[in-house]
């Protein structure tokens, strides 16, 4: 079935969450045939599934409308509600670029299926002053505006995320960026969005995430950023080591989504947790 199907996640309404197209067999199609399917539907990341080794086991890769990502959270758990809207609610284990990413997914008749990935293994990484200030420099934003209780880092859970914290709600709706400047600065340091946040209490957050490098201003909803996000606070003891987290994402393009973020003590992984719906 290479006819793409639309999908939006973490949300239980078409008009919320991120959207994304699935390709629910690819095998008939080149790298090429994905990237211009992805360029044509518009989303910020496609997902293309081919048959794995093993029952409910999938190559899975993504594509931005212009180029593959390693790894996108918010096509991982669409395609998995789409998987078990056809096969059943359960576990799926999907082989992508970045590695093995088990994905289980839960309902009954009548509910938003739920499907929670779980992360490859995180890192965080220092952010040299240069490099921060540039970032700076092209969102426009002074460095007063950073939160000092949350220091910049460069996060890992499949994609390599720019984490920022906001000292406020405003500063972080009031956003809008040099794109071709942000673009040039996320291609030298392999990001694949900055991830912008402000905590709103001990575990909740809003989030942004700019994804120039894919082709479109805004990501909606970034399962990938929330699993990097959560390996983020953990590491720097900003959260306990045994924590569950609200992440609000998308209110401020009108397409609101809420991404809950699991940490387990013992298990460096992440947990990424959404429901996600047909678009008609």
């Amino acid at each position: 079935m290479t006819t793409p199907l639309r999908y939006t996640a973490f949300t239980t309404t078409p008009a919320g969450g991120n959207p994304a197209g699935i390709v629910l067999d690819a095998s008939a199609l080149d790298d090429d045939a994905m990237l211009k399917i992805a360029a044509d539907l518009g989303y910020s990341e496609s997902a293309f599934l081919t048959p794995g080794p093993g029952e409910r086991t999938y190559n899975l890769r993504f594509f931005s409308p212009k180029a593959e990502v390693s790894f996108c959270g918010h096509a991982t758990v669409a395609t998995a509600v789409a998987l078990a809207e056809r096969h059943g609610t359960g576990d799926y284990l999907f082989r992508t670029p970045a590695g093995e990413v088990p994905v289980t997914v839960s309902g009954g008749p009548g509910e938003a299926l739920r499907a929670t990935l779980t992360s490859v293994e995180p890192h965080v990484a220092d952010v040299r002053d240069e490099d921060l200030a540039e970032a700076l420099a092209a969102l426009d934003w002074p460095a007063a505006d950073l939160d000092p209780a949350f220091p910049p880092r460069v996060a890992y859970a499949g994609a390599r995320h720019l984490v920022l914290a906001a000292t406020s709600r405003e500063r972080l709706a009031d956003l809008a960026y040099d794109f071709d400047r942000l673009t040039a600065l996320m291609h030298r340091l392999d990001l694949t969005t900055v991830q912008l946040a402000w905590r709103e209490s001990e575990f909740t957050f809003h989030v942004r995430d700019p994804f120039p490098v894919g082709g479109v201003v805004e990501d909606p909803a970034t399962g990938a950023a929330a699993a990097a996000f959560g390996a983020y606070l953990r590491e720097l003891g900003l959260v306990p080591a045994e924590s569950v987290l609200t992440l609000h994402q998308g209110a401020d393009m009108g397409r609101p989504g809420e991404l809950t973020v699991t940490l387990r003590d013992g298990d460096a992984r992440v947990r990424v947790s959404g429901t996600a719906v047909p678009i008609p």
